[in-house]
């Protein structure tokens, strides 16, 4: 298991009746192991994941069609004067400077995106400390 991993957000997923259940883990798989400082917890009815205690990386499991993972800078918006980042594999949509979305459609979408997702999340983990 990877260091964050959560026994908390095993026991929800477990009992969440959700029809890309198997999606939902797959995705959950690399956001644990592109940073040996993020953890996970539940919050938002959904595996979110943090880094110095502070939400960073959440998953969106509703409306039930879809798994998407929203990089952001905490539950709270903050000023984050001059702040960028740089996404040269254009996996999310950039809603402000720092809050994304990064869908997946399928799990072949999942499978393609892997390396590049995982990449992703270490350098948004890093950028948004």
């Amino acid at each position: 298991m990877p260091a964050g991993f959560s026994t908390a957000v095993d026991k929800f997923l477990a009992a969440l009746t959700h029809p890309r259940m198997a999606d939902i883990n797959v995705v959950r798989q690399p956001i644990l192991a592109a940073h040996e400082e993020l953890t996970e917890q539940v919050k938002w009815n959904a595996p979110s994941f943090c880094i110095d205690g502070d939400d960073r990386i959440t998953m969106r499991l509703q409306p039930k069609a879809q798994v998407q993972v929203i990089l952001h800078c905490g539950a709270r918006a903050k000023t984050r004067e001059g702040f960028s980042f740089d996404d040269p594999d254009r996996l999310a949509r950039w809603i402000k400077p720092d809050r994304g979305v990064v869908d997946f459609r399928d799990q072949e979408d999942i499978a393609t995106k892997q390396n590049a997702f995982a990449c992703l999340v270490r350098r948004w983990a890093i950028a948004t400390r």
